[in-house]
């Protein structure tokens, strides 16, 4: 990608970077789990040495950013001083999102990205982002030092980042890294090769996009004129100062417009289902070929936004308490009884006659 800084990819949903200090390597994002995480690591080593992990950093709160971390360091390497470094409240956005609700996100991902699926066109092919998920053993190392604030420089062997914060993008915790000696700006998951989701279909907090466009202006205005690569937690990296400028300003404009017109429209009184239907991406942002929807959409995309504002009622009172679906044979949910499911009953009005 760029000398001292190198990215597999592939091996998993995500790319793990790494950044050659002066005597062993950062590790940023080690992917899913620990199997890949080690293969890539084993494949970096093949091409360039056998350098210890002096380093590690998450960049934001997702699964496929942290959970193959005991494949590339152990724990006593930690506690013998090596870092971990992440976003300030990225503990507690990991453990939310991956505990509380796990069990439910756990079940819509396997539909969502189809890992058990075998490998082919009859099959899975990649998810939007890279791969599929891989499925081997999850882990987690708590961090031992926070970014706190945009700003905030730090020197791990030799290496020497400026972190830009910004939370409530793409991840609830979650930054950038500027790696001024390499002329190099990460742009986590914030910037990638596509139209991101504003509410994955596995289920996660609303994203908001107004917030997310303020930081990709933040991050053109703080570093795309010293910048020569633009890489992210996902796809190819951007090469040429022009280019990441263009890349970065019509990314912002892509979830900037959702934002505006989204509310626009609901303004006007249209629901979360006619604002999907009634949004085009200008042409502009259309000719972009990056702000196309190999990931997310702008159907779901403003339903998303329109959840973030009004909620789930789109103002219907006939909508405000339907009747549940019939789950005798729905494959996710056992039913309790006789073989038949029984709702709470309904106040005297709401019936049905």
């Amino acid at each position: 990608m760029v000398e001292g800084i190198y990215q597999v990819r592939g091996f998993d949903l995500s790319n793990m970077t790494i950044v050659e200090g002066d005597s062993g390597i950062l590790v940023i994002d080690p992917l899913i789990s620990a199997e890949t995480a080690a293969a890539a690591l084993a494949l970096y080593r093949r091409h360039r040495g056998d350098r210890p992990v002096t380093g590690v950093l998450y960049t934001h709160s997702h699964v496929d950013h942290f959970g193959g971390v005991r494949g590339v360091v152990r724990q006593e390497d930690i506690d013998g001083g090596v870092p971990v470094i992440a976003p300030e409240g990225f503990l507690e956005h990991a453990v939310s999102e991956n505990v509380y609700a796990g069990t439910a996100m756990g079940r819509r991902s396997a539909y969502m990205y189809g890992a058990a699926l075998p490998t082919g066109a009859r099959g899975q092919i990649g998810a939007g982002l890279g791969q599929s998920t891989s499925t081997g053993a999850v882990g987690l190392i708590p961090p031992t030092l926070d970014v706190t604030h945009t700003g905030q420089s730090e020197t791990v062997d030799g290496i020497r980042m400026v972190f830009h914060l910004t939370p409530g993008t793409e991840a609830p915790a979650e930054l950038n890294i500027h790696f001024p000696d390499h002329s190099a700006l990460c742009m986590a998951e914030n910037a990638t090769h596509n139209l991101h989701n504003l509410l994955t279909l596995r289920g996660a907090q609303v994203r908001n996009p107004h917030v997310w466009a303020h930081y990709l202006t933040e991050a053109i205005r703080l570093f795309a004129g010293g910048v020569d690569v633009a890489f992210a937690s996902h796809h190819w990296p951007t090469w040429g100062r022009e280019r990441v400028l263009a890349f970065l300003s019509e990314q912002r404009g892509l979830y900037a417009y959702l934002h505006d017109q989204t509310l626009r429209l609901l303004n006007q009184g249209l629901t979360a289902l006619e604002i999907a239907e009634t949004i085009q991406v200008p042409p502009a942002l259309e000719r972009a070929w990056h702000t196309h929807g190999y990931y997310g959409s702008v159907s779901h995309n403003t339903k998303a936004v329109y959840q973030h504002y009004l909620g789930w009622f789109d103002g219907n009172p006939a909508h405000l308490w339907e009747h549940p679906p019939c789950r005798s044979r729905h494959p996710l949910r056992r039913i309790h009884g006789r073989g038949r499911h029984h709702p709470a009953p309904r106040p005297r009005f709401l019936r049905r006659r």
